[in-house]
């Protein structure tokens, strides 16, 4: 009789078990699902606002006197400032710093450069309450580009104050801790400059990881983020914007943003 050797059944198995072990992971990364998050020293101001707010057009004709500026970052590189000159751009801040980590590599080019061509010129800070305390990144943001001084073309720091692209909406915090930590940092800016920093953020992330508090309305100019036809409603204790960022398509770079008054409020802002 012929012999008939028996199949073995140890690649089924093993095939069995390689599926089973996959099956998890198949659940934990839908289709089109990823884990990539931006890496840590990307932020940008704005950088949450289309995801959170949207996009609601261009701001409207207004008998109000305004002066165009521009917000830079590392992702821009080296900017043309003379081609925003001569579009009519009269100021402009640049990224200089975040957490205590990272420093903008093109931060020379972009507040040298704007101040070369005439522009008033200022620094901002993206804040990462997460990973060092408001005074340590005071500290960092004024020894590494955030500093001020009187000589009419420079503007106070900036205190970029905003939805967290590597996590918790709110770093982590509640409305008030989110609060003291923001004012350990102006606290330590005014220390070491003697000038109040303004204040970079959104209406609906400053009502949900401030509770909508209202204590820094008297002493620091508000930098409201919305790319609407107006600024809309305003976080609580500011009756006014000192300055708005309208959108992130405008011409040369995206950020595009306008001062609340003529050229001569925004160099008094300068001068303090």
């Amino acid at each position: 009789m012929p012999v008939h050797k028996r199949r073995s059944r140890a690649p089924r198995l093993v095939a069995a078990a390689l599926a089973l072990t996959a099956l998890p992971l198949l659940a934990a990364h839908p289709a089109g699902a990823t884990d990539a998050a931006p890496a840590r020293g990307t932020a940008h101001m704005g950088m949450g606002v289309l995801a959170h707010d949207g996009r609601g057009g261009t701001p409207a004709p207004t008998a109000a006197t305004q002066t165009e500026g521009v917000d830079v970052s590392g992702h821009q590189g080296s900017v043309s400032w003379s081609t925003l000159w001569n579009s009519g751009v009269r100021w402009a801040y640049t990224k200089a710093t975040e957490g205590t980590y990272y420093t903008n590599p093109s931060f020379a080019q972009q507040y040298n450069g704007s101040y070369d061509v005439g522009m008033i010129r200022g620094a901002y800070h993206f804040a990462t309450p997460d990973t060092t305390s408001g005074a340590a990144q005071a500290d960092y943001f004024v020894d590494h580009g955030g500093g001020w001084s009187r000589d009419g073309k420079t503007l106070p720091g900036t205190l970029d104050i905003e939805w967290n692209p590597y996590g918790d909406a709110c770093y982590g915090k509640s409305a008030d801790g989110m609060v003291s930590w923001i004012r350990d940092f102006l606290n330590r800016y005014k220390a070491r400059t003697g000038r109040d920093a303004v204040l970079y953020t959104a209406t609906s992330w400053w009502t949900q990881c401030t509770g909508d508090y209202g204590g820094f309305g008297a002493t620091n100019p508000l930098w409201i983020a919305r790319y609407a036809s107006s600024v809309g409603t305003l976080p609580a204790g500011w009756s006014f914007q000192t300055m708005w960022q309208y959108t992130s398509s405008g011409p040369t770079v995206g950020d595009h943003d306008k001062f609340n008054g003529a050229l001569d409020r925004v160099r008094a802002l300068a001068n303090g």
